[in-house]
């Protein structure tokens, strides 16, 4: 007697990825999610591929493994997906401390945060 599963929280045309741990500011993340939200996901991989941002990167694998779920969990078409969520949400925070002067220190805050990307199916209306 094992587990029972737990019920699908996506609709039946979508999948996710989620990256966690990524070594950045919640701030900083969400303006690259910003690029891809409610674009077609070609689109949006080449959004990140040319983007100057350090995180993009990081960012363009968690789409990429959205879209290998949407099409090898879920038997979605690759060329219908399109970003329908992207969002960024906190991690820990390292907390350090930097030297100040006569005797002091200051505290120096090292976050994290995690994205969750959602790929949704886009049905053509005949």
């Amino acid at each position: 007697m094992g587990k029972q599963t737990r019920a699908r929280v996506l609709g039946e045309d979508e999948a996710q990825a989620i990256g966690r741990m990524i070594k950045t500011s919640p701030q900083k993340l969400n303006l690259v999610a910003g690029l891809i939200r409610g674009k077609p996901v070609d689109q949006a991989l080449h959004e990140l591929a040319f983007s100057k941002r350090r995180v993009s990167g990081i960012v363009r694998k968690v789409l990429q493994s959205a879209i290998a779920n949407a099409e090898n969990n879920h038997q979605l078409d690759v060329d219908q997906l399109v970003v329908a969520q992207a969002y960024v949400g906190k991690s820990l925070v390292l907390r350090r401390f930097h030297a100040r002067g006569r005797g002091r220190a200051s505290r120096v805050e090292k976050p994290f945060s995690q994205i969750t990307i959602i790929v949704r199916e886009k049905r053509e209306v005949a």
